[in-house]
């Protein structure tokens, strides 16, 4: 039997990605004999998380039935990650991983449809659009699926597409099983509003990754740091508030994650290779922002902290957010 359900201390839950350096390191320890599914369940409700996004693997699928019973004892929620298919050849696999998330309760899951950040992993407009018609592809095979299975997948903004290019796609998939996990930082490193993102991304909410970032100058563009929610510039109150105008039953997953500082190279010309057609009061935008609203300090690099320094850093982090969501943004 799981243990005693407790009330969580926040409706926020929390993404895998918010708590990596534990769990690459084993929760220092704790959970053993647990599958890992269970492990970050217990983790989360041990913070007073309010639900998990994680993604279930084969390791899971004997202890998926405990999964939904302790899910439902503590009251929390459950989402799954997800990679769709990428070609007819993954149609079966990704059943599979529909149906395990099914089986551990989830109703719907987190996917991405680009590899890593748009303006690093891509050298030429035209490899861009080779990817993103491989991500519509591949969202065109799950629909059938997912509308036979009565299955959400939720695609996140992932510094892949900007607004425009995103709406688009989701009006052309114009499906009720195909929607929008809703990243509210992610669209600031191509030079874009976060607080609009999340407003026009919001119609097509079906889970949010909740972060702060800060924000500092560097010599070739900026850097980028996640932060403790309410330590950054982003504008939490009302983006929350967006959301729930927009979806009142919406979840929200904690996803800062605890590493260095990302530089956005915003001043060398590589960046722009997919980006040309940016208009430059969005770029002006952005750097009023880095001169108005710099971190004061220097980012901590956290690749130079001890084993120990991380795993107590991260937890902070975690700590610290859960109650800022609690208490000022009523999460």
């Amino acid at each position: 039997m799981p243990p005693t359900a407790t009330a969580a201390a926040s409706t926020l839950g929390v993404a895998i990605y918010a708590w990596g350096i534990h769990q690459r390191n084993a929760w220092a320890g704790r959970h053993q004999g647990l599958s890992p599914a269970l492990a970050f369940l217990e983790e989360c409700r041990l913070l007073g998380a309010g639900g998990i996004q994680f993604p279930f693997t084969a390791a899971d699928d004997p202890h998926l039935p405990e999964l939904r019973r302790r899910v439902q004892n503590y009251r929390m929620h459950i989402e799954a990650i997800v990679d769709p298919p990428h070609g007819s050849g993954e149609l079966d696999r990704f059943t599979r991983d529909v149906r395990r998330a099914q089986a551990a309760g989830a109703t719907l899951a987190r996917t991405v449809i680009l590899p890593g950040r748009r303006y690093e992993q891509f050298h030429s407009l035209a490899e861009f659009h080779q990817a993103e018609a491989r991500g519509r592809t591949a969202l065109e095979l799950a629909e059938p699926v997912l509308a036979r299975l009565r299955f959400h997948l939720a695609v996140e903004n992932h510094k892949d597409q900007r607004i425009a290019e995103r709406l688009a796609l989701l009006r052309h998939l114009s499906s009720e099983f195909i929607g929008a996990c809703v990243d509210v930082g992610n669209n600031f490193p191509l030079v874009e509003d976060a607080l609009e993102s999340v407003q026009a991304f919001a119609p097509y909410a079906l889970t949010v990754h909740l972060k702060d970032q800060a924000v500092r100058e560097a010599e070739d563009g900026f850097w980028l740091a996640d932060v403790p929610l309410g330590d950054g510039f982003l504008d939490l109150p009302a983006m929350v508030k967006t959301l729930r105008q927009a979806k009142p039953n919406i979840r929200f997953n904690f996803e800062t994650i605890t590493r260095d500082a990302i530089k956005v190279p915003i001043l060398r010309p590589g960046y722009w290779t997919t980006l040309a057609d940016t208009p430059a009061r969005d770029l002006a935008r952005q750097w009023h922002i880095l001169r108005t609203r710099a971190h004061p300090e220097p980012f901590v690099a956290v690749s130079r902290l001890s084993r120990d320094q991380q795993l107590a850093l991260e937890r902070q982090h975690l700590e610290r957010s859960l109650g800022y969501a609690r208490d000022r943004l009523d999460l």
